[in-house]
C-alpha cells in the first residue's frame, strides 16, 4: 500500500485533507486542499475531479479518510489512496 502511494506522489498526487478548518490550521501537509468530510458533496467531489490526478485523502487518524476514500470511489474517482493521517502523509511526501 505504501509502495502504491509512493507511486501516486510520484505521478502527481494531490492531497485532500479532510479534516475540520481548524484541525486544518493546526497543521497540515504543504499544498494539500482541506475539504471537510461533511463537505464532501458534489461540487467539492467535481472539484476533485477536475484536479485530474491521483488523489490522496488524509485526516487525524485514518477513519475520516476511509470514509473520503469510500465516498470518492463510489463518485467515480479511481486513483483514490486513504493516506491516515496527516503525519503520515506528510512524511511520504518528504521521501
Amino acid at each position: 500500500k505504501k509502495q502504491l502511494m509512493l507511486e501516486a506522489i510520484e505521478n502527481g498526487a494531490r492531497v485532500i485533507d479532510v479534516r475540520t478548518p481548524g484541525e486544518f490550521k493546526s497543521g497540515n501537509v504543504k499544498g494539500s486542499i482541506n475539504i471537510p468530510l461533511d463537505k464532501l458533496n458534489d461540487a467539492s467531489i467535481k472539484k476533485i475531479k477536475k484536479l485530474n490526478a491521483p488523489i490522496l485523502v488524509c485526516c487525524a487518524s485514518g477513519m475520516r479518510s476511509a470514509s473520503a476514500a469510500s465516498i470518492l470511489k463510489q463518485n467515480g474517482i479511481k486513483d483514490v489512496f486513504n493516506g491516515g493521517s496527516w503525519f503520515k502523509v506528510e512524511g511520504l511526501m518528504q521521501n
